[in-house]
Protein backbone atom coordinates (compact mmCIF):
# COMPACT_ATOMS: atom_id res chain seq x y z
CA UNK A 1 0.00 0.00 0.00
CA UNK A 2 1.40 3.91 -0.84
CA UNK A 3 -0.28 5.34 2.70
CA UNK A 4 -2.08 7.72 0.74
CA UNK A 5 -5.89 8.27 1.14
CA UNK A 6 -7.94 6.52 -1.21
CA UNK A 7 -10.17 8.73 -3.65
CA UNK A 8 -13.41 10.20 -2.20
CA UNK A 9 -16.37 8.56 -3.86
CA UNK A 10 -18.77 10.87 -5.66
CA UNK A 11 -22.00 11.34 -4.03
CA UNK A 12 -24.56 10.94 -6.91
CA UNK A 13 -28.32 10.76 -6.72
CA UNK A 14 -28.52 7.16 -6.59
CA UNK A 15 -26.15 6.63 -4.21
CA UNK A 16 -27.80 8.64 -2.07
CA UNK A 17 -30.80 6.82 -2.72
CA UNK A 18 -29.38 2.92 -2.43
CA UNK A 19 -28.08 4.43 1.07
CA UNK A 20 -31.68 5.48 2.29
CA UNK A 21 -32.59 2.23 0.96
CA UNK A 22 -30.34 0.42 3.44
CA UNK A 23 -31.25 2.49 6.42
CA UNK A 24 -34.96 1.63 5.79
CA UNK A 25 -33.77 -1.89 6.75
CA UNK A 26 -31.91 -4.19 8.99
CA UNK A 27 -31.51 -7.77 7.42
CA UNK A 28 -29.57 -8.49 4.42
CA UNK A 29 -30.63 -8.33 0.81
CA UNK A 30 -29.73 -9.28 -2.41
CA UNK A 31 -29.09 -6.17 -4.60
CA UNK A 32 -32.37 -6.94 -6.76
CA UNK A 33 -34.23 -7.09 -3.66
CA UNK A 34 -32.27 -3.54 -2.68
CA UNK A 35 -32.97 -2.95 -6.49
CA UNK A 36 -36.98 -3.67 -6.26
CA UNK A 37 -37.36 -1.49 -3.35
CA UNK A 38 -35.56 1.01 -4.97
CA UNK A 39 -37.99 1.11 -7.94
CA UNK A 40 -41.31 0.94 -5.44
CA UNK A 41 -40.02 4.08 -3.73
CA UNK A 42 -39.80 5.77 -7.12
CA UNK A 43 -36.13 6.00 -7.28
CA UNK A 44 -35.09 5.36 -10.41
CA UNK A 45 -31.36 3.49 -10.36
CA UNK A 46 -30.11 0.46 -12.60
CA UNK A 47 -29.75 -2.99 -11.53
CA UNK A 48 -25.86 -2.39 -12.84
CA UNK A 49 -25.33 0.62 -10.69
CA UNK A 50 -27.09 -0.74 -7.62
CA UNK A 51 -24.26 -3.68 -7.94
CA UNK A 52 -21.58 -1.19 -8.59
CA UNK A 53 -22.31 1.21 -5.62
CA UNK A 54 -22.79 -2.40 -3.70
CA UNK A 55 -19.76 -3.14 -4.26
CA UNK A 56 -17.87 -0.15 -3.73
CA UNK A 57 -19.87 0.21 -0.47
CA UNK A 58 -18.34 -3.11 0.69
CA UNK A 59 -15.04 -2.64 -0.46
CA UNK A 60 -14.67 0.46 1.66
CA UNK A 61 -16.37 -1.53 4.66
CA UNK A 62 -19.53 0.40 4.76
CA UNK A 63 -22.08 -2.23 4.14
CA UNK A 64 -21.70 -6.03 5.45
CA UNK A 65 -21.33 -8.39 2.61
CA UNK A 66 -22.45 -11.89 3.34
CA UNK A 67 -23.01 -15.17 1.37
CA UNK A 68 -26.57 -16.13 1.11
CA UNK A 69 -27.70 -19.40 1.27
CA UNK A 70 -28.64 -19.38 -2.72
CA UNK A 71 -25.33 -18.36 -3.35
CA UNK A 72 -25.95 -15.06 -3.80
CA UNK A 73 -24.20 -11.54 -1.90
CA UNK A 74 -26.46 -10.32 0.52
CA UNK A 75 -25.66 -6.79 1.92
CA UNK A 76 -26.83 -4.55 4.77
CA UNK A 77 -25.82 -1.33 6.12
CA UNK A 78 -23.28 -1.98 8.46
CA UNK A 79 -23.82 -1.37 12.48
CA UNK A 80 -20.67 -1.36 13.93
CA UNK A 81 -17.70 -0.10 12.24
CA UNK A 82 -14.76 -2.35 13.27
CA UNK A 83 -13.94 -5.57 11.67
CA UNK A 84 -16.61 -8.51 12.83
CA UNK A 85 -18.27 -11.51 11.74
CA UNK A 86 -21.92 -12.65 11.39
CA UNK A 87 -23.89 -15.70 12.62
CA UNK A 88 -27.01 -15.85 10.55
CA UNK A 89 -30.14 -17.75 11.33
CA UNK A 90 -30.40 -20.41 8.20
CA UNK A 91 -34.54 -20.30 8.40
CA UNK A 92 -35.45 -16.75 9.21
CA UNK A 93 -32.33 -15.03 8.40
CA UNK A 94 -31.75 -13.21 11.69
CA UNK A 95 -28.21 -12.08 11.89
CA UNK A 96 -25.98 -11.26 15.36
CA UNK A 97 -22.86 -9.43 14.85
CA UNK A 98 -19.91 -11.55 16.59
CA UNK A 99 -16.75 -10.19 17.72
CA UNK A 100 -14.44 -12.83 18.07
CA UNK A 101 -10.77 -11.69 18.90
CA UNK A 102 -9.55 -15.67 18.93
CA UNK A 103 -10.06 -15.86 15.41
CA UNK A 104 -8.49 -12.23 14.51
CA UNK A 105 -5.77 -13.65 16.73
CA UNK A 106 -5.37 -17.64 14.75
CA UNK A 107 -5.93 -15.51 10.96
CA UNK A 108 -2.58 -13.47 12.26
CA UNK A 109 -1.02 -16.33 13.40
CA UNK A 110 -1.25 -18.22 10.11
CA UNK A 111 -0.51 -15.15 8.51
CA UNK A 112 3.10 -14.51 10.27
CA UNK A 113 3.88 -18.63 10.16
CA UNK A 114 3.79 -18.27 6.00
CA UNK A 115 5.42 -15.44 5.54
CA UNK A 116 1.70 -13.36 4.25
CA UNK A 117 0.80 -9.54 5.27
CA UNK A 118 -2.52 -7.32 4.72
CA UNK A 119 -4.36 -10.89 5.00
CA UNK A 120 -8.39 -10.80 5.22
CA UNK A 121 -10.75 -12.88 5.90
CA UNK A 122 -14.03 -13.52 6.51
CA UNK A 123 -16.23 -15.79 9.04
CA UNK A 124 -19.38 -16.95 8.52
CA UNK A 125 -21.18 -18.75 11.11
CA UNK A 126 -24.87 -20.29 10.02
CA UNK A 127 -27.44 -22.28 12.48
CA UNK A 128 -31.26 -22.16 13.92
CA UNK A 129 -31.98 -19.46 15.99
CA UNK A 130 -33.96 -20.14 19.15
CA UNK A 131 -37.11 -18.87 17.75
CA UNK A 132 -36.86 -21.23 15.02
CA UNK A 133 -35.37 -23.96 16.83
CA UNK A 134 -38.30 -23.68 19.61
CA UNK A 135 -40.56 -23.71 16.15
CA UNK A 136 -38.97 -26.77 14.73
CA UNK A 137 -39.46 -28.58 17.60
CA UNK A 138 -42.73 -27.56 17.89
CA UNK A 139 -43.14 -29.07 14.40
CA UNK A 140 -41.70 -32.34 14.93
CA UNK A 141 -44.14 -35.25 14.69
Amino acid sequence: MSGQAAPARRVTKQRVALEGELARHDDFRTAQEIHSCLGEHGESVSLATVYRVLQQMGEAGEVDVMRMPDGEAGYRRCAVEHHHHHLVCRRCGATEEVEAPEVEAWAASVARRFGYSQVGHTVELSGLCARCTAQSQDEAP
